[in-house]
């Protein structure tokens, strides 16, 4: 388990060899600003990372991996048991690659933003040390370092990173969004899928403030990746259904969230 004293300052791997490509991340930067959301297709994804770290995916198959060892939602107030996760805090100064792991604290939303399991802090186990001492692990965060500190360059950000899997049995579609429609009650998100497997459907889906239809995507491969101003623009994702009865249905997202500290 994670140490609750373990809050070291992690920079980027490589980041004296391997300088950011400004305007790889400047085009993302322009995009959100623009349109408060963008779909990244796996292989602009790869590329972003490798620009932070060259190898940055280095350990990807053992960071894969450890999503089988996510524990039980025990928190679902719809009684599924669709769910697993796993849980953990860090923050950034404005403007800066590097960011720090706090003591290990519970998760919390209001029930204005989750109306199904909100109100209550929520304790999760902690995201694995080792986990977060990967480069898989340590460039994704980055990535969001790099990409909401120029769009708020003035901001310390409390930041928290969930470990998701969603399973889908031959009787119970898989849940990812069960709240529906949605803001996370953060200033930006960064959903990032890690395997997908025997599924149809989930579909991510994004709205305007008054729930209006903006745009339809679907995280399919590896690394696809979403990225939304949850200030300005609500998403969800349609129920995962499973193909193949035979054999196991899941979807293993990374979700990053950035929030402003008052």
């Amino acid at each position: 388990m994670l140490s609750s004293v373990w809050n070291e300052n992690v920079d980027a791997p490589n980041q004296a060899t391997s300088p950011t490509d400004d305007s790889e991340i400047e085009s993302v930067c322009r995009l959100v600003a623009h349109k408060d959301y963008c779909f990244l297709p796996a292989d602009r994804t790869r590329k972003l990372l490798q620009t932070i770290d060259q190898d940055a995916l280095a350990d990807w198959p053992s960071f894969q991996e450890s999503w089988s060892k996510l524990a039980l939602d025990g928190y679902m107030a719809d009684g599924g048991k669709y769910r697993y996760r796993r849980h953990a805090t860090l923050s950034a100064l404005p403007s800066s690659r590097r960011f720090q792991v706090q003591p290990h604290q519970p998760h919390f939303q209001s029930l204005t933003y989750n109306h199904l399991n909100g109100g209550i802090a929520r304790h999760f186990e902690p995201v694995a040390r080792e986990v977060m001492e990967g480069r898989s692990f340590q460039s994704l965060v980055t990535l969001g370092c790099e990409i909401f500190g120029r769009l708020a360059p003035y901001s310390s950000w409390h930041i928290e990173v969930h470990q998701f899997r969603i399973e889908s049995s031959a009787d119970l579609p898989g849940l990812p969004t069960p709240e529906g429609i949605h803001r996370d009650g953060v200033n930006f998100v960064l959903m990032a899928l890690i395997r997908r497997t025997n599924l149809l459907d989930g579909v991510t889906s994004i709205y305007a403030p008054d729930r209006t239809w903006l745009d339809d995507f679907t995280l399919w491969e590896p690394l696809d990746m979403a990225i939304v101003n949850d200030e300005r623009v609500l998403h969800g994702v349609s129920p995962v259904l499973q193909m193949d009865v035979d054999k196991p249905g899941i979807r293993d997202v990374l979700v990053i969230t950035f929030r402003r500290k008052r």
